[in-house]
């Protein structure tokens, strides 16, 4: 019996220990779990020594306790520091300090020397003879040919028929094997002025070209991102067939000036208000976003847009002077990440 009580106090001693242990504070912080005598005590804040690492505890749930209460301590220091300075700005009144701005990527970017300036005579020259030149100065309506690569799937399929509703005067063909070198001389030939290509990989968009007839340039697209009408929650009723409205967002540098012009030339010039439609191209760190919108007003100061679809997501792979040609053709801007990508601040549209 006496053995059996030694065993029974034994463990009774490593179960004692193990419990202090599993209740000990660790040197991270000292909170008080039980009630002491006249009342239970508040917990405290949890205080960290100036080169404490939370990196250091071995214990994964102690760790993971440790760290929330950092990051629950670092809320609150924020959240303190800002009544602060909101009291304060209130109590000086017009004579406090501008905000400051917050640092971003988008305004930390680095400089580009090809940064377009409108009055830039250069410029000007280039825009009043290049191929685009004929469609700004309305000497050509803008017909497009959307088509896809051999044998698509629904829903490439689907997007092409959906463009062709945004896109006016805009006709959808099937490839039927063609290569595109025999369809470019065709569409010349029945006056279209530009050829759009949507390109799949596993069944689903990835690619996009762009090629403005007779004389190029050809622009090479990679497509991301792509929601069909039915995949966008809260989208509004089918879009009707007037001309909408075109928005060309942060189009700043040479390179992007000129695809921005290609975007411009697929929509004819005289939009038509009453449908109230527009669509958007927006830059954004080199990513092009395309939204289709129907504007609602709301009341006389108040406006609403509601999504029409498609949307999708566009990233610029090659520009190549002419009309395609993978083999021969002479490329004016190509992406090579290795040489390019060497800064998160440095944009080429």
């Amino acid at each position: 019996m006496a053995k059996a009580g030694e065993k029974s106090a034994g463990v009774g001693r490593r179960g004692s220990k193990r419990k202090a242990a599993a209740e000990e504070p660790g040197e991270a912080a000292a909170a008080s779990d039980g009630a002491a005598e006249g009342g239970a005590q508040p917990r405290r804040a949890a205080a960290f020594p100036p080169g404490f690492s939370i990196s250091e505890i071995k214990n994964k749930q102690r760790r993971h306790l440790m760290f929330t209460r950092w990051k629950q301590q670092q809320r609150k220091e924020k959240l303190a520091a800002k009544k602060k300075l909101k009291k304060e700005r209130e109590a000086l009144g017009d004579k406090a300090p501008p905000k400051p701005v917050p640092k971003t990527i988008d305004n930390q970017r680095v400089f580009d020397e090809t940064t377009v300036d409108p009055t830039d005579e250069e410029v000007a020259y280039d825009e009043a003879t290049d191929e685009f030149a004929s469609y700004f100065n309305r000497q050509t309506s803008p017909k497009i040919l959307i088509t896809t690569s051999d044998r698509p799937h629904g829903r490439t399929v689907r997007l092409c028929e959906q463009l062709s509703t945004v896109i006016p005067d805009s006709h959808v063909y099937y490839r039927r094997g063609l290569a595109l070198k025999k369809i470019i001389p065709q569409c010349i030939a029945r006056d279209f002025t530009d050829l759009i290509v949507i390109n799949e990989d596993r069944k689903t968009p990835n690619g996009l070209i762009l090629s403005h007839l007779p004389n190029g340039p050809t622009a090479h697209f990679k497509m991301s991102s792509v929601r069909l009408r039915k995949e966008i929650k809260r989208r509004g009723k089918d879009p009707t067939e007037h001309v909408p409205e075109i928005i060309l967002n942060n189009f700043t540098t040479r390179l992007g000036h000129s695809i921005g012009r290609m975007f411009a030339s697929l929509f004819p010039h005289n939009p038509q208000f009453i449908g109230r439609q527009v669509a958007t191209f927006h830059n954004q760190r080199d990513y092009i976003f395309f939204r289709f919108h129907r504007y609602i007003f709301k009341s006389e100061k108040k406006v609403g847009i509601q999504e029409l679809g498609p949307r999708f997501t566009l990233k610029l792979r090659s520009l190549q002077k002419g009309t395609f040609d993978s083999k021969y053709g002479e490329y004016e801007w190509v992406h090579k990440p290795r040489e390019m990508d060497t800064s998160r601040r440095k944009f080429h549209l």
